[in-house]
């Protein structure tokens, strides 16, 4: 085991899968997420109330839930001025302070409640952020603004809530960061 760090949970986010017309065709989503006011429990493969509506690239053990730090909200602001950035703006479930993706790394552990889990590989940006921002260039710019955002998946089922301690523990493997994993993909993939 590795030392300790304490982060703090800010939001948790949930959404369920609509339909939405996007240049001209009917697309099925679930990136509008909403904040939950009370204690949610964390499930095998998601956080309660939340759901994904393409389990081939979102969900599913490795991609169970998506964080994303609010540090990168100050940057968006002035990015995209105007926007609805409001937590779960980026289809995150969990709106986190004090972890960053140039600082975490795959098989790190997030304990926060009764619920633990392991961080697996950043986001990588599809076409349901420029549908959600209704911007053609979202995706790029995402590309670009290297703040991907981070999945874990559920090791320990449990109950989070707003404000919650984050226990970090750092993985004892040797790894590139979830920021380093994102750069070295092609932006064309």
């Amino acid at each position: 085991m590795v030392a300790s760090t304490f982060v703090k949970l800010l939001s948790i986010n949930v959404g369920l899968p609509r339909h939405i017309e996007w240049r001209g065709e009917m697309v099925t989503t679930a990136i509008f997420k909403s904040p939950v006011p009370g204690p949610a429990e964390v499930r095998p493969t998601n956080i309660e109330g939340d759901r994904q509506a393409d389990l081939s690239v979102h969900g599913g053990a490795r991609k169970a839930v998506y964080a994303y730090p609010r540090e990168h909200y100050a940057f968006w602001k002035s990015e995209l001025p105007g926007a609805d950035l409001g937590p779960g703006a980026f289809g995150e479930n969990l709106t986190t302070e004090g972890l960053l993706e140039t600082d975490l790394y795959p098989g790190d552990i997030l304990e926060i409640g009764t619920a633990a889990f392991a961080v697996t590989i950043p986001r990588m940006p599809c076409y349901k952020l420029s549908l959600r921002f209704d911007r053609l260039d979202m995706v790029k710019r995402f590309w670009l603004s290297r703040r991907c955002g981070f999945y874990l998946t559920i090791t320990r089922q449990g109950t989070i809530a707003v404000g919650d301690g984050i226990r970090l523990t750092r993985s004892p493997e040797k790894r590139p960061s979830i920021a380093a994993v994102f750069a070295s993909r092609d932006e064309g993939e």
